[in-house]
C-alpha cells in the first residue's frame, strides 16, 4: 500500500512538472522562431504532397478503426461493418482531440448501445481496441528502441542504453502477450464482475499487426511533410516517445507534447521552421480534419439512431 501510494504522487508530480515545462519550452520556441520560415515552409506544399498526406491520414483512421472489427469477431455480435466503421472512426477522432475518457469510452458506450449492444459486450470491444493499440506500440516500439534507431541527447537521463533496455522489455512484453494468447491453458479469468478470455493466437497475431500499422501510418504522415533527407525509423521513434509523453500529461490532443520532443530530438538535425510548419501539416490532417468529419458523422449517426428507435417502436403491437 505504501509503495502504491509513492507511485501514485511519483505520477503526480511527474505529470505537474511536464505540465510546467511544456508550456515554458514552447514559449521559448515562440519567442525565437523565425515564423517566416513557417509561413515558406507551409506555402512549399504542392497539392500532391497535400493530397497524399491526407490519404496518409485516412489509411491510419481505417487501419485503427478495424480495432472494432477485431472486437465484433471478439464479441461475436451481429452488427455489420457499415455501422461500425462509422462508430469507430468517429470516436478515434474525438479520442484524439478530447482525450480517451470522452472519445474512446464514453461515445464508444453511447453509440453502441444506441446501435443494440450490452454494456459487458461494449466493455470488451473498448478493452480489445485499447489492447489493440499498445500491444502494437509495444512490439514497434520494442524493435525500435532496442536496435537503438534514436538517438537521444546527451543531457537526457534514459540514454541510449536505458532506452534500449526499455525496448527489449516491450519486446518481450508482446512477445509474451502473443505467446499466451497461443498457448495459454487458462483462457478466462474473472476480475470482480468482469470476465476477461484471451483471444486466439491468430487475433492476437492481427491485434500486433494492426497496432504496429497504424503507428507506423502515423509516423509516415510526419516523415512525408518533413525534408526527405531525415531517417524514417528515427521519425517513428521520435513519434513513439512523445505519444508516451502526451499520455502521462494528459492533455487533450498532445498539445505541445508532441512538438517539445520533437524539437528537441531534432535539435540540430533540421530547421525549426520547417519542424513546426510539418508538425502543423500533421496536426491538421490528423486531428483537425478528421475532426470535422467526425462531427458530422457523429450528427449522422444520432439520426439514424433516432429513426431506428421510432421504427422499433412503430412495429411494437399495439396494445
Amino acid at each position: 500500500m505504501e509503495r502504491k501510494r509513492w507511485l501514485t504522487w511519483g505520477k503526480r508530480v511527474f505529470t505537474v512538472l511536464l505540465l510546467l515545462l511544456i508550456p515554458a519550452l514552447l514559449y521559448m520556441l515562440a519567442r525565437n522562431l523565425d515564423w517566416n520560415e513557417v509561413r515558406q515552409s507551409l506555402k512549399s506544399y504542392g497539392p500532391g504532397k497535400l493530397l497524399l498526406g491526407f490519404a496518409l491520414a485516412l489509411c491510419s483512421y481505417a487501419v485503427f478503426s478495424c480495432y472494432d472489427l477485431l472486437g465484433r469477431a471478439y464479441t461475436g455480435h451481429k452488427l455489420p461493418a457499415r455501422q461500425v466503421l462509422p462508430v469507430a472512426f468517429v470516436c478515434y477522432a474525438f479520442n484524439l482531440n478530447f482525450t480517451t475518457w470522452v472519445g474512446g469510452v464514453a461515445l464508444r458506450y453511447r453509440l453502441y448501445s444506441r446501435l443494440g449492444l450490452d454494456t459487458p459486450t461494449i466493455t470488451k470491444i473498448i478493452t480489445l481496441g485499447i489492447l489493440t493499440n499498445w500491444i502494437g506500440y509495444m512490439a514497434l516500439a520494442g524493435t525500435v528502441f532496442a536496435l537503438r534507431l534514436v538517438k537521444l541527447p546527451e543531457s537526457w537521463a534514459v540514454g541510449g542504453t536505458g532506452l534500449q533496455l526499455i525496448g527489449a522489455l516491450m519486446m518481450a512484453l508482446a512477445v509474451g502477450y502473443v505467446l499466451a494468447c497461443g498457448y495459454a491453458r487458462r483462457r478466462t479469468w474473472r476480475v470482480r464482475e468482469h470476465e476477461i478470455t484471451l483471444p486466439s493466437l491468430r487475433m492476437a497475431l492481427a491485434q500486433v499487426g494492426l497496432g504496429a500499422s497504424n503507428w507506423t501510418l502515423m509516423a509516415m504522415l510526419i516523415y512525408w511533410l518533413l525534408p526527405h533527407d531525415l531517417f524514417f525509423p528515427s521519425i517513428l521513434g521520435i513519434l513513439l516517445i512523445s505519444c508516451v509523453a502526451g499520455v502521462v500529461a494528459h492533455i487533450p490532443a498532445g498539445l505541445g507534447v508532441l512538438e517539445t520532443v520533437f524539437l528537441a530530438l531534432l535539435q540540430g538535425q533540421i530547421s525549426q521552421g520547417s519542424l513546426v510548419a510539418a508538425l502543423l501539416g500533421y496536426r491538421t490532417f490528423y486531428y483537425l480534419i478528421p475532426l470535422l468529419i467526425a462531427v458530422t458523422a457523429y450528427l449522422v449517426l444520432e439520426k439514424r439512431a433516432k429513426a431506428m428507435r421510432q421504427e422499433s417502436k412503430a412495429a411494437l403491437p399495439k396494445s
